[in-house]
């Protein structure tokens, strides 16, 4: 009996150290882990340039648990100390899900400007910045905006080579060349960083500004189906240090990594889009103050639009 009980007590403390080997061994792998985090983060710093993004102030709505929407906004600031806004997008991230729904508001939106004649919608951010664009947005559409993120040109392109070094996988519809910098081809390719800017920014077509938007939000999709293989998870690091110098956003560091993994990794692959005005919904006007413009049904569109985001507009 004596014996049997030392056995046991043996096997007991070889269980014991089993377990504690592991649990070393766990711990091991997780401190390498944030080791390599921490380098590649700061490598993605060191990689980052100045840009002429100006800082600024941003008031946005509070945050809840059920929904979180960032105004995204693309800038051709080309050093100029105002610039109006070539993409506005309204990212929709449903915290409960992880989906992700994208609202693009045309730049020629005949839009009421708080404290202002109405003008074109991009030109609010010309007078007042990401501020009074997203009260621009909540004033006409009674939409919550509770973060921005800013980015240039430039910093789009060297973001999107940081993140996919072999390109981003795109179907281009057509052959393009015309005033985007660069020469594409028609069929499924690859594109670096300054080609699918190009390809983004296309509009000498018969669809002009509505083209390009669409285009806008494919790019974003792509983009998103891009993140969420395997092969992009451990460039998260490296790509949100970089986005510290090329990004401007009211959003802490933690906060816009934690996004961006719930995006990429959590709810459907598929990012639904809409466009602001919706088909029908308006009809191009001329003012000399403002110039060609297009002048929507804002009844029909805020309820498109809430309908499209299943929230609760004000």
């Amino acid at each position: 009996m004596e014996e049997e009980r030392q056995l046991r007590g043996k096997r007991r403390k070889k269980k014991r150290f089993r377990k504690r080997g592991i649990l070393l061994l766990l711990l091991i792998v997780l401190l390498a882990a944030g080791v390599y985090s921490f380098f590649q983060f700061q490598s993605g710093k060191n990689l980052a340039e100045e840009t002429d993004l100006p800082a600024m102030n941003f008031s946005g709505d509070d945050d809840n648990g059920n929904y979180e929407n960032i105004l995204v906004l693309g800038v051709d600031s080309r050093g100029e100390a105002q610039s109006r806004t070539d993409t506005m997008m309204l990212v929709a991230h449903n915290k409960e899900t992880n989906d992700v729904k994208v609202v693009s508001f045309m730049r020629d939106i005949y839009a009421q400007i708080p404290g202002y004649q109405s003008y074109k919608l991009n030109t609010a951010f010309y007078l007042g910045e990401a501020d009074l664009l997203a009260d621009t947005l909540r004033s006409m559409f009674g939409v919550e905006i509770h973060h921005y993120a800013m980015l240039d040109f430039t910093s789009f392109e060297k973001l999107v080579d940081i993140g996919a070094p072999d390109g981003v996988e795109i179907d281009v519809e057509k052959d393009m060349s015309e005033k985007i910098g660069v020469t594409l081809t028609q069929g499924r390719q690859k594109l670096d960083g300054q080609e699918l800017l190009g390809y983004a920014r296309f509009r000498a077509d018969s669809e002009g500004d509505f083209g390009r938007v669409s285009r806008q939000q494919q790019v974003m999709a792509a983009l998103k189906e891009e993140m969420i293989s395997l092969s992009a998870i451990p460039k998260f690091p490296k790509l949100a240090g970089a986005a510290q110098g090329y990004v401007q956003t009211d959003m802490p560091v933690l906060d816009q990594m934690k996004l961006a993994v719930d995006m990429a990794i959590g709810g459907s692959s598929d990012i639904e889009r809409l466009t602001i005005p919706v088909d029908n919904s308006y009809r191009n006007a001329s003012y000399s103050h403002a110039g060609s413009v297009l002048e929507i049904d804002l009844d029909q569109n805020r309820q498109a639009l809430g309908e499209f985001l299943g929230q609760s507009l004000q």
